[in-house]
């Protein structure tokens, strides 16, 4: 079967051209796939990439905790209406400001038989915060150490005061290890055969090939409804569509627009589009000898036809940001509006700004952001701008990202940030205070906001600050408000499942 010919639109918005909308469509319902042995029904994962380990302290990247999630639980969970819900903490509250305290499950054994209790939430948080552990998860940063108080009972306890820690005990920072296990296994064992109290058991992993898991009958949630989860890599849309034809998968994760665009239309193929919490914006220089000028910013802003992007580049997979907060976090300002969207306005802002010649900057992306970027270097192309485009290679991108030297990425660049704690300050931590790594903002107002956000407990004080925040991004302009991007995935309609916001493939609760 040929593929269907993508839409010269893209190559015309290169150039200032326009587009229009396309649809989606929902997940089909109906029973999963058998593996064909016996009666064992399997249901069938591809996803972009496998996990780099199966240990997940040093497991921060989303196609590895898609994994891990089913083997582990968490101390609380994101349920499909996001709403922040017990796991194996039954309750939680504030003691004071340093002070966590969480009451556990008195239900729970991990799957080699080892009783879950609270030194296991010890043995897990400190293990986790541990430098000598070496993990990239920074969620825990302000923790100093957790004390017992009873059997079912621990307190995380703060160096510094973090007031949505029960929000980062929901995924990655949540996951809990049996402390006796590991001791007596060791680091590399446990992580070549992970044992959690999840719903899924580890069962085996042929790298490159299959990465399978057996459910886990005695659950404290109740067994899951598949026999049995498989995770395959498959890197593309051509061999996803491939599998799902073929019945080697049931359902692929984690489409980019192109390639969701690359499987509408095939008998067999499910396309379903739901909302996710993925921010896109570009960080601009505001230390730049030209963008150091709000008026520049703001021009930016005013050029940039975010709608057009979403219908044309995106397959309608997003939603307009007004702000990098995304909608269904918690501080997110709905009152801010997004910037008008007027080319014309922008060249007159130029203009007063003292740029009626138009301006160069240097732009850099991940090549994974290729028609995005070019769609871009398009739109401010038409009102003056002209971009020196610089397209890398996902792990330099990233390696530059994390470099020390603020203008290796140039004076703007284009990033996704996905604040999984369903917190506004998350997707502000790294990009305002001016001390962090990825900040191009210099700003004493932003960085006490900042510090309000982070270190107050009260819910309403944060409220305020980070609506305050967020009007100051709206004035100031330190980026790009792009979009928020919607979750693709494809599925060949005979499994009934509905993600949370975050995406992630806890698949418990699929049928």
């Amino acid at each position: 079967m040929t593929p269907p010919v993508l839409p010269t639109r893209r190559d015309a918005l290169r150039l200032g051209a326009g587009g229009t909308a396309l649809g989606a469509l929902a997940l089909g319902t109906g029973c999963g796939s058998s593996t064909g042995a016996g009666d064992v029904r399997a249901l069938r994962i591809a996803q972009k990439s496998e996990p780099t380990g199966l240990d997940p302290h040093l497991e921060s990247g989303l196609e590895g905790m898609n994994v891990l999630i089913n083997i582990f639980d968490t101390l609380t969970m994101r349920d499909v209406d996001n709403e922040l819900v017990p796991r194996l903490a039954t309750s939680w509250e504030s003691v004071d400001e340093h002070r966590w305290r969480f009451h556990l499950r008195e239900d729970v054994t991990f799957h080699n038989g080892e009783p879950f209790d609270a030194e296991s939430v010890k043995f897990s948080i400190e293990r986790l915060v541990d430098p000598e552990t070496g993990s990239t998860i920074v969620e825990l940063r302000a923790v100093d150490h957790v004390e017992i108080i009873d059997e079912f009972t621990a307190d995380i306890v703060m160096a510094d005061p973090d007031p949505v820690i029960p929000e980062k005990v929901s995924l990655f920072g949540g996951v809990m290890l049996p402390p006796g296990h590991l001791e007596e296994v060791g680091a590399e064992a446990f992580a070549a055969s992970p044992v959690g109290t999840g719903p899924f058991r580890f069962a085996s992993w042929r790298k490159a090939q299959l990465l399978r898991l057996e459910a886990n009958r005695d659950h404290w949630n109740g067994r899951p409804a598949f026999d049995e989860l498989h995770f395959t890599a498959m890197p593309n849309a051509a061999s996803a569509l491939a599998g799902i034809q073929s019945d080697e998968v049931d359902m692929v994760s984690a489409l980019d627009p192109e390639a969701a665009l690359q499987l509408e239309g095939y008998k067999g193929v499910d396309l379903a589009k739901h909302p996710g919490i993925r921010m896109f914006f570009v960080v601009l220089d505001t230390e730049h000898e030209i963008l150091r000028d709000v008026t520049v910013r703001r021009a930016l802003n005013h050029a940039v036809d975010v709608p057009l992007l979403i219908d044309a580049v995106l397959n309608g997979s997003g939603r307009e940001a007004a702000t990098i907060v995304p909608q269904e976090a918690f501080g997110h300002d709905p009152e801010i509006p997004p910037p008008e969207r007027d080319p014309a306005l922008a060249r007159r802002l130029l203009a007063e700004a003292g740029h009626p010649d138009g301006i160069e900057l240097r732009f850099t992306a991940s090549n994974l952001d290729r028609l995005l970027s070019e769609a871009l270097a398009g739109m401010l192309g038409e009102v003056g701008v002209r971009l020196d485009l610089e397209l890398l290679e996902p792990g330099t991108f990233a390696e530059r990202l994390e470099s020390e030297d603020p203008t290796s990425l140039g004076s703007m660049y284009l990033t996704g940030s996905t604040g999984w704690t369903l917190d506004g300050g998350a997707t502000l931590q790294s990009y305002i205070r001016s001390d962090r790594r990825r900040s191009r903002i210099r700003s004493e107002e932003a960085d006490a906001l900042i510090d309000t956000i982070e270190q107050t407990v009260d819910p309403d004080v944060r409220l305020d600050a980070l609506r305050e925040m967020q009007q100051w991004l709206h004035d100031q302009a330190p980026f790009l408000f792009l979009h928020q991007a919607d979750l693709d995935f494809a599925t060949n309609g005979e499994i009934t499942w509905e993600p949370n916001v975050n995406g992630t493939l806890a698949m418990e609760s699929a049928r």
